[in-house]
């Protein structure tokens, strides 16, 4: 056993090793910059037909937070802004990227981490039914990630309910899919990458957490919807000149369902740690079925553990007790989901 287990995040290791050979086996190659090579085509058709989507504008970004602010940008006027659970990502992760681009972020109560759609229905209705709305930020975009910043899922049914209320309101709806591959693999999950397409603006299928070196895959299902994308990513400092690197790991990750099974294998080490928290009387903070577990200690239990396992800090209690987090992955192996279990 190593001197320590790392389950802090997901994204930890390098690269699946099959996007590894592939970027070995291309590397002495000359292929056109920008993302204008035949490794990154063949990645679109193949998220397009994934997605039941032949129409889909597809386009490779670095990571996460970049994604999220170009996207933003892209889709929202200057006097909007953009519609978020209190705990979303953007809200509190992301170190103030949205407004710092010029779009506000308008926070709405949440539960287990997502958003309802009478909430936003209501958000909509105050805003418009107020007389000075022309002194205030216009809501013109929802902002959901899948799985939320607390594991949790959306379900077909609460996303389709949102997408109606943005539909109504002539909101944008944008869905961040940092860790898609795990809500994909979740066997509580109805929500399918064609179920994206039909009821998003613009979603991500995110790699930098889910297998890849980098790279996150923006889908514009309808084409036209984002205008000079190419143009406002190269304005945001986010155009990959080598924009191959990005193609090549994106058509590895779609070919034989690759994707598919690296979310299941980190989705099956996380329902192993959490049955073995409940055996063993540990409080989950949040019940999640996705690949992030919630843990509740007090801080000498947390210390303790944490001599010997790498967790992730997420929040102090009133109650003087901590929550951390444990994140499985790609890369999690059986020997060190049962090291954890043992240390536990």
């Amino acid at each position: 056993m190593p001197d320590k287990l790392f389950f802090a995040s997901d994204y930890m290791e390098g690269a699946h090793p099959a996007i590894m050979k592939r970027l070995a086996e291309t590397n002495m190659e000359h292929t056109a910059g920008y993302g204008l090579d035949e490794y990154s085509e063949r990645a679109r058709e193949k998220i397009r037909a994934a997605c039941n989507a032949p129409e889909a504008a597809v386009y490779f970004l670095v990571g996460g937070t970049q994604t999220n602010a170009t996207v933003i940008d892209a889709l929202l006027r200057p006097w909007q802004g953009v519609v978020a659970a209190e705990t979303g990502h953007i809200a509190v992760h992301e170190a103030g990227a949205i407004e710092f681009g010029g779009h506000k972020v308008l926070t709405l109560p949440q539960r287990d981490g997502k958003l309802c759609a009478e909430t936003i229905a209501c958000c909509v209705e105050t805003y418009q039914k107020d007389d000075n709305r022309a002194h205030t930020v216009m809501p013109g975009m929802v902002y959901l990630s899948q799985p939320t910043e607390y594991g949790t899922l959306y379900s077909l049914k609460e996303l389709e309910a949102i997408s109606a209320v943005c539909r109504d309101a002539d909101m944008r709806l944008y869905v961040d899919g940092a860790r898609l591959a795990y809500a994909l693999a979740t066997p509580v999950n109805d929500v399918t990458l064609p179920d994206l397409a039909r009821l998003c603006d613009a979603f991500y299928i995110g790699g930098t957490k889910c297998g890849a070196l980098l790279g996150e895959a923006v889908v514009f299902p309808k084409r036209g919807t984002a205008p000079h994308f190419f143009t406002i990513v190269k304005q945001h400092g986010a155009l990959l000149a080598k924009g191959r690197i990005a193609g090549i790991q994106f058509d590895a990750l779609f070919t034989d369902g690759l994707y598919d099974a690296i979310g299941k294998t980190a989705i099956a080490a996380a329902d192993c740690i959490r049955a073995a928290l409940v055996e063993k009387g540990y409080n989950q903070a949040f019940v999640a079925p996705t690949n992030q577990i919630f843990v509740t200690l007090d801080p000498e239990k947390a210390k303790a553990l944490s001599e010997k396992v790498e967790m992730g800090f997420w929040e102090n209690l009133p109650d003087g007790r901590v929550v951390m987090r444990l994140a499985t992955s790609w890369a999690t192996s059986d020997g060190d989901v049962d090291a954890l279990i043992g240390i536990l």
